[in-house]
């Protein structure tokens, strides 16, 4: 796997939030979140369905108005200068929002005058993002006739026409083939060797592991924020590696052991987490078939399912 591009030099962040709140109703979507991003680092949001990772992106585009709290990108308060904020981002929603009775050269055409670029100005612009996603051959193909993967590099080109600081994009690969995905991360390295800053959330943990950092959510709380390679060895819990012939009975007995935080299939193997102070001896002693425990240092699916449970284990505890 490519590793993620290095940090950007300590500078003042590209964004930033302080008690960032908002509520519907009763429920707190994103509840007092605090971030900061720097110039050139990609971010990656992640969490399961419902944690506030698009509404946490909806409020710092100005899409929506906080409850509490405030935020800033590029230097702009969002919510009382949202046109300056919106002159210096890009913004891709998870649909596809482009024109598909319109070829890509068409859609490029009309979002450049959008943004009011000329037609000087446009066409080498326009040339070097087509270099750069190799769309070239696809200029006079209808948008709805192109592929899932081509359908998200024109939604990108049509983003950045107009020269954004900062690119937000809502889970921009999700449903695209691996092969699309993987090209779709080599446009953002290079769009950020160019000093642009990525604010990506993601469903997929390999996306999550090319990030510089990355902020996990979970009912609407961010619960931990690091480097991928921080995550996985930062834990207290100790993560074993399970072999063993009836996984699905194994993992039902185990999962209800007090000091057990997760146990999860992992391939053939079953990968178990358990609380800082218990030993996994007791446990093995009472499966009724053969097993081999070993520790092993957690993948990152594995520290996001871990802190997961642990989070929703600490909320009906009262912790």
């Amino acid at each position: 796997m490519t590793p993620a591009p290095s940090s950007a030099p300590k500078q003042d962040p590209m964004i930033r939030a302080v008690n960032l709140t908002r509520r519907f109703d009763q429920l707190a979507a994103v509840d007092h979140l605090n971030i900061e991003v720097a110039r050139g680092e990609i971010f990656g949001l992640v969490g399961p369905d419902g944690a506030g990772k698009t509404t946490t992106m909806r409020l710092l585009c100005g899409l929506l108005d906080a409850t509490e709290g405030e935020a800033w990108v590029a230097g702009h308060n969002v919510a009382r200068e949202l046109d300056a904020v919106k002159d210096q981002i890009g913004y891709m929603a998870q649909r596809f929002g482009l024109y598909g009775d319109l070829t890509v050269d068409e859609n490029m055409f009309f979002y450049s005058d959008l943004f009011g670029l000329s037609k000087l100005e446009r066409e080498p612009l326009i040339q070097r993002l087509l270099r750069m996603t190799r769309m070239e051959p696809y200029r006079a193909r209808r948008a709805a006739n192109l592929s899932g993967g081509m359908k998200q590099k024109l939604a990108l080109m049509c983003t950045l026409l107009h020269h954004p600081q900062v690119l937000f994009l809502d889970e921009p690969t999700n449903g695209v083939d691996p092969v699309s995905r993987r090209d779709f991360w080599a446009i953002l390295y290079q769009l950020v060797s160019d000093g642009l800053t990525v604010f990506v959330t993601t469903a997929y943990l390999d996306e999550a592991e090319r990030c510089n950092r990355v902020g996990l959510m979970n009912q609407g709380r961010m619960i931990r924020c690091e480097s991928p390679q921080a995550l996985k060895h930062t834990l207290k819990e100790v993560c074993y590696e399970i072999e063993i012939s009836d996984q699905r009975a194994a993992k039902a007995l185990l999962a209800s052991q007090p000091g057990v935080l997760s146990v999860e299939p992992y391939g053939a193997k079953l990968h178990l987490f358990l609380a800082p102070g218990q030993f996994p001896d007791a446990l093995q002693a009472m499966l009724s078939q053969p097993s081999t425990f070993r520790v092993i240092v957690p993948s990152l699916e594995d520290v996001f399912i871990g802190l997961i449970r642990k989070s929703q284990n600490d909320s009906q505890h009262g912790a």
